[in-house]
């Protein structure tokens, strides 16, 4: 590993500041699913009800603090929310649209509703990033009907596009069957709050090579996805997707009280072997993971285990300044 890595400083960022994220879109979108998928607690999706007005849950992410708002999507409640712009849309840093793919008949209502959304951030003199969820994209539900959903998400695309005038509009396909679609677009819209990101993604690129593994990535406890090296697009949808698996995992070892701070889950499958191990930093409460993937080498413990405590304290470091 390069020293410039190693001694490399940001400028410390300030910690005062809360960082509100917006979640909104029309009801039975899947905002809510989309945001208990990040909790992993997929077990309450199924029997999710509707969001009665705005919920707000505050985490931890590097040391600030994220305001998360899921404003119910029921006709009533959006009536309110643009009647009281500054209420519900004032400060947003960071905007989620959820729009259901699936759902044809409400395509027209719900870029309706964007666009008085994007109004009012104008009437407020705010321009956050707007991320276009296209929602319940699941190859396995559409399989039939692919090529039909994906010309209708272009031609949602270009609609939007040649309608407003706006800075940064973003689009994802998103499935809580495929959790690894919904945590790396969360994961890249936060992350573009943090310049330091930069900085921690290039130390896990630099550990990765070191264990030459086919995939590495760094997740916290919310499934905020810290930094990634991932080899081929095969390789890294595998382990996206194993995310909520080890974290459902390691929570059921810790209600078994199997789990210490040193332990490390080894899993093989078809010749691929999944490692997973807790991050254990200075003056953080929520827990960090770091997962990797690699390809018919088994791992060599002894090797990781050296080498594990430099990684730890370079990411420490950085997450602290």
């Amino acid at each position: 590993m390069e020293e410039s890595s190693l001694f490399y400083k940001e400028e410390s960022e300030p910690k005062e500041r809360l960082y509100k994220i917006l979640f909104t879109g029309l009801d039975s979108a899947g905002k809510t699913s989309i945001i208990l998928a990040l909790q992993n607690e997929f077990s309450k999706i199924s029997s999710v009800e509707p969001t009665r007005g705005a919920q707000r849950r505050v985490f931890k992410l590097m040391g600030r603090e994220i305001s998360e708002w899921d404003l119910g999507g029921q006709r009533n409640y959006l009536i309110s929310y643009l009647k009281n712009p500054s209420k519900y849309f004032g400060d947003t840093e960071v905007a989620v649209y959820v729009i259901d793919i699936l759902d044809g008949s409400r395509i027209f209502e719900s870029l309706s509703y964007l666009y008085d959304v994007i109004e009012k951030f104008k009437e407020l003199d705010i321009n956050p990033p707007i991320n276009i969820f296209f929602h319940k994209y699941d190859p396995k539900l559409i399989h039939n009907v692919k090529v039909q959903i994906d010309n209708e998400i272009n031609k949602i695309k270009k609609e939007i596009i040649e309608t407003v005038e706006y800075e940064e509009i973003y689009f994802f396909k998103t499935s809580i069957y495929s959790p690894g679609t919904i945590i790396n677009a969360i994961s890249k819209i936060l992350l573009e709050l943090f310049p330091r990101s930069q900085l921690i993604q290039k130390t896990v690129e630099e550990f990765a090579r070191m264990l030459e593994c086919e995939s590495l990535l760094i997740i916290n406890k919310n499934s905020i996805l810290l930094g990634s090296f991932f080899n081929d697009e095969n390789s890294k949808q595998l382990l996206l997707n194993a995310i909520a698996y080890f974290l459902s995992l390691n929570d059921v070892f810790e209600d078994m009280a199997l789990e210490q701070k040193e332990d490390q889950i080894i899993v093989r499958k078809a010749e691929k072997y999944f490692l997973f191990k807790p991050i254990i930093l200075e003056r953080e409460n929520i827990s960090h993971y770091m997962l990797v993937l690699k390809e018919h080498t088994p791992f060599d413990l002894s090797i990781i285990n050296n080498v594990f405590p430099t990684f730890v304290n370079i990411f420490n470091d950085i997450i602290r300044n």
